[in-house]
């Protein structure tokens, strides 16, 4: 299986091939550096790619963090307040991003199979890894 290779723009996460939120992909250097900083709060969640670790400094809401393998499987998930530096995760090809208690919400959890889906492309536009 290859390495899907993402690009910024919007898409739909799913957890265990069901649709959850609205997912914001930053897959540039310069939309991975920006990530959540100066916004009040996310609708929805963030996919930094590639990514293996984050920080929450200067933001203004805590936030829960899902590290994702090479095929978007759950590694751990976290949740992080303002000002923190978070473990780098080796094993972490992606990171996911949403607010405080959302990825619970939503059933990410350790172990569970998440997939990106293209609103364009219905169906046929899912994505695992």
């Amino acid at each position: 299986m290859g390495t899907r290779r993402f690009r910024d723009g919007r898409a739909v996460l799913l957890c265990e091939g069901k649709p959850v939120a609205p997912v914001e992909i930053a897959a540039s250097y310069r939309a991975r550096t920006r990530g959540l900083l100066g916004r009040d709060g996310i609708e929805g969640a963030i996919l930094l790619t590639p990514s293996a670790s984050v920080h929450t400094m200067r933001m203004r809401f805590p936030i829960d963090v899902a590290y994702l393998g090479r095929d978007l499987r759950v590694l751990s998930v976290v949740q992080m307040r303002p000002n923190r530096l978070g473990m780098l995760r080796f094993r972490a090809r992606h990171v996911l991003e949403a607010e405080w208690g959302a990825l619970a919400e939503w059933g990410v959890r350790p172990g569970v199979q998440l997939g990106i889906a293209d609103p364009t492309k219905g169906r046929d536009g899912v994505t695992r890894g």
